[in-house]
């Protein structure tokens, strides 16, 4: 069976049949499932999860890494944030979901669209959504004592727009280092700039990521970039 779009359009599909007939988002995406020839979104949830590489990523992605997870808004980096955390808790691993940008309702609706039940995950996935996250703020969280641990951070470009918080360079710095004392993979969600678009490439690389705040790339381990179901993964030298 094959998937009329990538997944993230489908939820997109599905949000706006939500509005549109103003019904619930779950029963908006069953509808979009069945179209698809699912019986539920749960059931399509599960089979894209196993066509997506999210597990052959986490496997590319060694204790250490610092990696940066680029794309434009809505092509899947955050469903994608979220999957490699449940992957981590699959393998018995601590999980983190930090969040700038999204309450945790929103968050445990995105994880019902990944098929993954919030019960599945409690006490597993420690979901961050203070106003307050900064490198420091999540290095507090996760503790020296946690090692292999998975942090997803959404998203880079809001770390410091605090005025009070330390440039995102140094926040970075702090990050990566932190990685490798507690051999643990700390992922940053990035936007990429809409001029990308323009481009006849088909997925983004470094030169298009958005930056307000000047920041050296060569602090991060790996760079995975997604564009149209794309997933690109890349070691930087």
């Amino acid at each position: 069976m094959r998937l009329s779009a990538p997944i993230f359009k489908l939820k997109r599909q599905a949000k706006l049949l939500a509005r549109d007939a103003n019904i619930p988002l779950h029963a908006a995406l069953d509808q979009t499932a069945r179209n698809e020839g699912f019986y539920a979104w749960s059931h399509l949830a599960a089979f894209a999860s196993n066509r997506r590489p999210t597990h052959e990523i986490l496997a590319q992605l060694a204790p250490g890494d610092l990696v940066l997870l680029g794309a434009r808004p809505g092509h899947g980096k955050t469903l994608m944030g979220l999957e490699l955390a449940i992957e981590a808790v699959r393998t018995d691993r601590p999980a983190f979901f930090f969040t700038l940008e999204d309450h945790e309702g929103v968050v445990f609706d995105r994880l019902q669209m990944l098929g993954t039940d919030r019960k599945a995950v409690e006490g597993k996935l420690l979901i961050d959504t203070s106003d307050d996250i900064c490198a420091d703020h999540i290095i507090d969280r996760i503790g020296h004592r946690i090692s292999r641990a998975v942090a997803i951070v959404d998203y880079l470009q809001l770390l410091d727009q605090r005025r009070h918080n330390p440039e995102l360079e140094v926040q970075i710095k702090a990050l990566r280092m932190f990685a490798s004392t507690t051999s643990s993979i700390i992922v940053l969600l990035s936007q990429i700039d809409r001029a990308f678009e323009t481009t006849p490439r088909s997925i983004p690389g470094m030169t298009d990521i958005r930056l307000p705040n000047p920041l050296d790339f060569g602090l991060f381990t790996k760079a995975c970039f997604m564009h149209d179901g794309e997933t690109y993964l890349e070691e930087i030298a």
